[in-house]
């Protein structure tokens, strides 16, 4: 005979689990008295899994058929789960394993006791998920309005107590010294040839330590290099993040390049997903440390590097490491087909999703590499004989009055969203439709003189230089071509009918 006692932390007036093995053996039956009785105790082990050292052990007992009947408290103290509980009940049952709860006054030696414990664990269920779902909306509430929320103090900042909406809470203070060492990284993986392993070697070879008394890594140097924390959010961390399909939360005029931000969900979301709509990024209250075009700059550095090292540096097209499964994420690589009766071998991409992790199907038609490298190569030539579609890299104007006409640039796009949106409803009718086409046609003559001015602060050479790039891309060769597929394209999507969708870098 087994008690077995649980409880979650300790507080005030809850039952110790002493108590709760004295009301267990009250209900011990006088001819049961003589049998051996072990005892089981879980303290401060929450009822939301099983994962626990007393229960592991009963349930060995259990299986090796040494337990008549385990008796409990309360039904919960077994588990708060239904699926968990349930499953436990099968497996008693299975090794005629008798469970009692002293305090609901019954056994599940008859059907009836059964079927009571299932009806009252669902109500223990619901009981948690009510639970689970007001801790949830709370913490998604207060990280909404900009409460740090938790978790290890960023490098390069401390915690101090402040009050926002009158709610008692923390912020982030840069650090002096420690956010010196942050922007000196940025900078350092920013330039041309610089790698993690380089930086944390040079670091380590000037005696340049965290001066949390820890060592640098290049696991530790990828985590800070990729966290908006330490970023002066302003409109192109916003565009960046929008364009990888992230929940952002607050409105696009608020990021003004002042304060830093933080991306949650991050812990449970696959590295290799192309489609980050499982995350969501909040403006927070304190101050960047790192200017956004370095951040950026960074942060697509990192991901040129994990698309090389995930193609396996395939030689078979320059598209290798951008192409990208849209079913389930994973990189897509080139193979070699049979030689046709023309003698031709055609390359065609394949899901590694489905060849080595066995994870995905694949796409439903053929994508071969020649007619994607072709397509792909029309799209960039295209892009290189439109002036203005190409930054300069040296890019000139005043960074504040760019960022003040791209959150202008912003609100004009919302708005011809939202008319789209409203026509497409029927929302317009009559004189409303005309009302409709006139603040149409102003709202693109706004969009297209923003759209030249930012293009006007920030070009950095003329038509003649787009001409000569685009004369460049047609004569350019395989390296050539592959060298410059990893500046301007950030990944290319293929649907499972073979649609394809392309997002650049600019």
């Amino acid at each position: 005979m087994v008690l077995y006692a649980r409880k979650s932390v300790e507080r005030e007036n809850s039952i110790s689990c002493e108590t709760q093995l004295e009301y267990c053996r009250a209900v011990i039956k006088p001819d049961e008295r003589d049998e051996k009785v072990i005892i089981f105790v879980d303290n401060g082990f929450s009822g939301g899994n099983v994962d626990r050292d007393g229960f592991q052990n009963m349930m060995r007992l259990v299986r090796r058929g040494e337990v008549s009947k385990v008796i409990v408290y309360k039904l919960d103290r077994i588990s708060r789960s239904l699926t968990d509980f349930v499953n436990i009940l099968q497996e008693f049952k299975a090794h005629k394993v008798e469970f009692v709860s002293s305090q609901e006054s019954f056994d599940t030696s008859s059907p009836y006791g059964e079927m009571i414990v299932k009806i009252l664990m669902v109500f223990a269920e619901f009981e948690r998920m009510s639970i689970i779902n007001r801790v949830t909306q709370a913490y998604a509430h207060r990280s909404e309005m900009g409460f740090y929320m938790g978790g290890r103090r960023p490098y390069g900042f401390e915690l101090v107590p402040t009050v926002i909406h009158n709610i008692r809470t923390k912020m982030l203070k840069p650090l002096p010294a420690e956010g010196e060492q942050v922007r000196d990284i940025f900078e350092a993986y920013a330039r041309d040839g610089a790698s993690l392993r380089r930086i944390v070697d040079i670091l380590t070879a000037e005696g340049k330590h965290p001066l949390d008394g820890s060592g640098w890594t290049t696991a530790k140097l990828s985590a800070l290099l990729k966290n908006p924390i330490y970023v002066k959010a302003d409109l192109d961390v916003y565009d960046y993040f929008e364009r990888r399909g992230v929940q952002i939360t607050g409105d696009v005029s608020l990021f003004t390049g002042e304060c830093g931000a933080r991306l949650y969900g991050r812990a449970r979301h696959r590295s290799d997903d192309p489609d980050w709509s499982d995350l969501r990024l909040v403006l927070l209250t304190h101050p960047g440390l790192v200017e956004s075009d370095i951040w950026l700059k960074c942060q697509r550095k990192l991901e040129r590097n994990r698309q090389i090292t995930n193609s396996g540096c395939n030689p078979t097209s320059w598209l290798a490491g951008k192409v990208v499964c849209g079913k389930c994420g994973s990189t897509m690589t080139t193979i070699k087909g049979k030689r046709g009766k023309n003698g031709e071998v055609r390359r065609y991409f394949n899901c590694t999703g489905k060849t080595h992790k066995k994870i995905c199907t694949g796409t439903e038609v053929t994508v071969y590499a020649g007619d994607l490298e072709e397509m792909i190569s029309a799209c960039i030539a295209g892009k290189l004989e439109n002036p203005g579609t190409v930054r300069s890299s040296a890019e000139q104007g005043d960074p504040v009055e760019v960022n003040a006409l791209k959150l202008k640039l912003k609100a004009v796009e919302q708005s011809e969203r939202q008319l789209l949106e409203a026509a497409l409803s029927g929302g317009f009718q009559g004189d409303l439709l005309e009302i409709a086409h006139r603040k149409a046609a102003e709202l693109k003559r706004n969009r297209l003189t923003l759209q030249e001015r930012i293009e006007e602060l920030k070009r950095g050479g003329g038509p003649g230089a787009q001409a000569d790039l685009a004369l460049a891309w047609r004569n350019a060769s395989y390296s050539q071509r592959k060298s410059a597929a990893m500046i301007v394209i950030d990944k290319i999507v293929i649907d499972g009918d073979g649609g394809t969708k392309v997002f650049w870098n600019f």
